[in-house]
């Protein structure tokens, strides 16, 4: 049994919550797929309790930190600047700050395991490509991807959770009742986001794969707290804190 978390985003009140949750229920292999950092306050909180994850796959906001970040948005290349400056100058030790940058630099884009395959993304494009909802009324998209699939993917990255199957239809957590059986055919899970939904729900998402099945879980903790620290760092955007209560 795994618990399977994604796009963290230096939000640590939900992370902490979130492990509190992982550790109630007996599971020690996390696995992480990226976006530690990037729009929330906690950067180096964060990178420090992920560096005790099993596996950790490179998100884009990661490679964002550690390089020039790539078709961003105003508000979330102003955060990932100030992530990095974060990363670079927090008044801690040398060896302290060259840990957390080593441990970002030695990600693997992807990790292939039993016919499961772990990607921030996609199959196609681990580090960037979204594959929101919507995307199974694009076949050929789709296919595309599916191709690349030997059995199972487990994505982040469009913070939206859900399973995709190969007969090109989407189901939300909600709708498989939080547990989907996975049966041989290609499936796609995102995981969802612990620290910034996008679902319409606030609460932290993610999930436990035990054995054959995909279980969602959602956390609650405290938005709040998460949303008055962004206030108060002028080089992030209010916005980025008023959207934690709103899950979008």
């Amino acid at each position: 049994m795994k618990a399977i978390i994604s796009d963290i985003h230096g939000n640590l009140e939900a992370l902490q919550a979130v492990m509190a949750d992982i550790k109630s229920q007996g599971i020690t292999d996390v696995y992480c797929l990226g976006d530690i950092v990037g729009y929330g306050p906690n950067p180096r909180e964060c990178v420090d309790l992920v560096m005790e994850c099993k596996l950790v796959i490179l998100g884009n906001h990661d490679q964002g930190a550690m390089f020039d970040p790539d078709g961003f948005n105003k508000s979330a290349e102003q955060a990932i600047f100030w992530t990095r400056q974060q990363l670079e100058s927090s008044g801690e030790p040398r060896a302290t700050r060259e840990k957390r940058w080593e441990f970002l630099a030695e990600r693997p884009r992807s990790h292939r395991e039993n016919g499961h395959l772990f990607v921030h993304g996609s199959a196609r494009n681990p580090l960037n490509e979204y594959v929101f909802p919507e995307d199974v009324y694009n076949q050929r998209k789709m296919e595309r991807i599916f191709a690349l699939v030997e059995r199972y993917c487990f994505q982040g990255h469009t913070h939206v959770p859900g399973v995709f199957t190969d007969s090109m239809q989407f189901m939300s957590p909600d709708e498989v009742e939080f547990n989907y059986k996975l049966d041989g055919r290609k499936t796609l899970c995102n995981v969802g986001s612990v620290g910034q939904p996008r679902d319409g729900n606030w609460r932290s998402c993610y999930v436990v794969l035990d054995n054959d099945t995909i279980k969602f879980r959602r956390v609650e903790y405290e938005w709040q707290k998460t949303r008055e620290k962004i206030y108060e760092i002028p080089d992030l955007d209010n916005f980025l804190g008023d959207r934690l209560g709103e899950g979008r």
